[in-house]
């Protein structure tokens, strides 16, 4: 960065100075917690016992560090390939008609809070509402730093158990709804498009309405006749800016599926594997009545703090997801 002409070159500097960024957040917390330990062990070989003060001091600081060095060993569950990227979240309505759409929305929000809680920049780049009420199903761009690395364990189904404010008798409802999580590519990655391959429709875009509508044919769908995968945008302000967003959300979608066919022969598995919107293929249980509770499935990790979790309170749920899979 002190090389003569180093700010010239927007695009590298840029590039440079995020890198310096993600550089000293690994290095500067450990060599933090360095420096504590060797000043707490001088502490201790000096420490007269019979000094009270000075030795809850010293347990006060031990303390300190122990949960320094506890959020040291959680990053390590975040060192997948693409964990620091950005993601590409969607929520789908599934089996429950009009309850499953608001139960959407409900995601909706409890994401985008989990997201501004850790500074996240979040973009709707596609949204459907629901006929009656809430949403179909919604592709949000979550911008930040291991995006991807946390919300990767909100992949699946999710189940909502409560009273139905839509049920004049008040009954008892179920509803469910599928988060699919995907990492945000780069622009430089290997992924390569040909016209051939694709199918393009622009159509009008459609919201909830008032000024800020589009009325113009700008809303894109692309999709990738090989795959069948699908990405479409109509939030952005032109055409030319939804298409490049569906293209990007595209791209992810295409890496993500080739990633995983080497993995685990992704082409072969998906029809067997994949798990319809319904009873019995949750992740995770939501239960608002008749007591409170959200227990994961896969961690056994529960809580009864309801309101907590839809305002964005996941960290416990996905610290335990990944302390899962690192086990597995």
């Amino acid at each position: 960065m002190s090389s003569y002409g180093f700010w010239d070159d927007s695009d590298n500097s840029t590039r440079i100075v995020k890198q310096l960024k993600d550089l000293k957040s690994i290095v500067e917390p450990w060599e933090a917690a360095v420096k504590k330990y060797h000043e707490l062990k001088e502490l201790a070989d000096i420490l007269n016992t019979r000094d009270q003060e000075l030795f809850l001091d010293l347990n006060r600081n031990i303390d300190e560090l122990l949960s320094m060095l506890g959020q040291l060993e959680f990053k390590t569950l975040l060192s997948g390939e693409l964990d620091i990227t950005n993601a590409i979240l969607s929520i789908n309505a599934g089996a429950g008609g009009t309850e499953s759409c608001d139960w959407v929305e409900m995601l909706l929000r409890m994401y985008t809070r989990f997201a501004q809680r850790r500074g996240y920049d979040v973009k709707t780049t596609d949204i459907l509402y629901g006929e009656e009420a809430g949403v179909k199903n919604v592709t949000l761009l979550i911008e930040g730093r291991f995006a991807y690395g946390y919300l990767k364990a909100e992949a699946g189904v999710h189940r909502l158990v409560r009273i139905s404010p839509f049920d004049a008798n008040k009954r008892r409802h179920t509803s469910f709804a599928s988060v699919d999580v995907i990492p945000e590519v780069k622009e430089d990655c290997n992924i390569k498009l040909e016209d051939k391959d694709l199918r393009i429709d622009v159509y009008r875009s459609k919201g909830a309405g008032g000024q800020s509508v589009n009325t113009t044919d700008s809303a894109v769908r692309i999709t990738h006749i090989p795959t069948g995968l699908v990405a479409q945008c109509q939030n952005e302000r032109s055409q030319h800016q939804n298409k490049q967003m569906a293209f990007k959300i595209l791209k992810a979608r295409i890496y993500e599926l080739e990633r995983q066919k080497k993995e685990d022969e992704f082409l072969k598995q998906y029809a067997k594997d994949k798990k319809r919107i319904e009873f019995g293929s949750q992740i995770r249980s939501y239960v608002m009545h008749p007591y409170s509770m959200v227990k994961d499935h896969r961690t056994d990790y529960e809580t009864s703090d309801v309101n907590k979790v839809m305002d964005g309170g996941l960290d416990e749920f996905i610290e335990a997801y990944l302390r899962f899979q690192k086990a597995k």
